[in-house]
């Protein structure tokens, strides 16, 4: 049987394992990471490079490995320092390349990938004190099952990602991270709907090379960083999220309300209306209220009486509330786990351990964004990860050393 395993090979996986390995006394042997893909962050290098994104909007102290500064000294030590970007008012920010490159290093150094099951977690069960995933291959059929005392949903948003309803059964349509879009097949004309850092980041890359409209429901909004630095703070997340009941209402707005969601880092909006200066971009303002292909081309029929067409439309609307992904359904259910407002994991604030609707705490733990109603707005980042292990770690360790000493 294995102690841990931790589901999901991402940038909250793959730290998660060295910080576990590093903080307790878990051996490699006793410890897995289960994810579908052919290597760890296979996810977010797919949908940095659909985006065409060149740089990351998390300064160079957050990244994958356990040592802060480990991303800075990487660059000096081969003379990429002009890689690591200035950010006015903020320390700067790694280029992707440089990021992924040390990413590699990481993963290489501490040989991460041998502990990598590529697989699918299907279901999550209890066995008595333990727990058994039921893992499944590319067709969905069970191929294995492993048991674990302890499991870490370190999961992203699957694959689901936010589709209005208007472009359902719209040929022409893709969403930017959809496999079926590629960035570098070539258009007359794209329509880049949404009005966030990806949308931004999309629609300036392909207005390099073709003509591109940018379709935004409101006015755009600028903000260097996701949310207000303060929140890495574990003494400002007590004081200001903790202070109302786990899993509440109350805590869901905190944290939406602390979130700069659909805005644009500066240097990003300067390159923007750079290019609407150049006039390969413009920016449209307006609601679809429907859509539909018309002679080799997609037209939107816009709320206020426009419309706009063009030889593609890519969405760029975000992501599906992981709350509500049908993966934490099956698990919430199986395992007896109560949930909250709109679906939010009720977490223990001191172990992210996921509490039981008896109200036992399960030896089940969560990162990332299944951790917001406790990690605060922040828990689906890279500095979430790291606050995460935190606290995590401690639960972890803890049950593996009790049923250590159990006769």
């Amino acid at each position: 049987m294995l102690e841990c395993v931790i589901v999901g090979g991402g940038i909250h996986g793959t730290y998660l394992t060295q910080r576990l390995l590093q903080d307790t006394a878990l051996e490699r042997e006793n410890l897995l990471i289960v994810d579908p893909h052919d290597r760890l962050l296979a996810s977010f290098r797919q949908k940095a490079r659909a985006c065409e994104m060149d740089a990351l909007r998390s300064t160079f102290v957050h990244h994958v490995g356990t040592e802060p500064f480990g991303l800075e000294s990487f660059a000096e030590a081969r003379d990429r320092e002009d890689e690591l970007l200035p950010t006015p008012g903020y320390p700067r920010r790694p280029s992707l390349s440089l990021f992924l490159d040390y990413a590699d290093a990481v993963i290489d150094g501490n040989d991460l990938e041998s502990l990598h099951r590529r697989a699918a977690v299907e279901s999550i069960h209890r066995d008595g004190e333990a727990f058994e995933l039921e893992l499944a291959d590319a067709d969905g059929s069970v191929t294995e099952a492993l048991e674990t005392r302890t499991c870490v949903l370190a999961i992203g948003h699957g694959g689901r990602y936010r589709r209005p309803s208007w472009a359902a059964g719209v040929d022409g349509i893709d969403h930017v991270w959809d496999d079926e879009f590629d960035p570098d097949v070539r258009a007359t004309e794209t329509i880049v709907v949404g009005g966030g850092i990806t949308a931004a980041q999309l629609a300036t890359c392909l207005a390099d090379r073709e003509s591109v409209t940018m379709l935004s429901r409101r006015p755009l909004e600028t903000a260097t960083v996701e949310a207000d630095p303060r929140w890495i703070n574990w003494n400002h997340i007590e004081r200001h999220l903790h202070r109302h009941p786990p899993g509440s209402q109350a805590r869901y707005e905190t944290i939406r309300e602390a979130r700069n969601d659909a805005t644009i880092p500066q240097p990003l909006f300067d390159r923007l209306e750079t290019a609407m200066d150049e006039e390969s971009l413009r920016v449209r303002h307006g609601d679809v209220r429907s859509a539909r292909r018309v002679d080799g081309r997609t037209r939107l029929a816009l709320a206020d009486g426009g419309c706009c067409s063009a030889d593609r439309v890519v969405l760029a609307t975000g992501f599906a509330p992981v709350f509500s992904h049908p993966f934490v359904d099956r698990v919430a259910d199986a395992l007896g786990l109560e949930r909250g407002f709109r679906g939010m994991p009720v977490l223990s604030d001191e172990t992210l351990a996921w509490r039981r609707t008896d109200g036992e705490t399960s030896r089940l733990f969560a990162s990332g964004a299944l951790t917001a109603g406790t990690v605060g707005p922040l828990a689906g980042n890279i500095a979430g990860a790291r606050r995460a292990a935190d606290r995590l770690n401690p639960g972890v360790e803890s049950v593996v050393d009790s049923t250590r000493l159990t006769p």
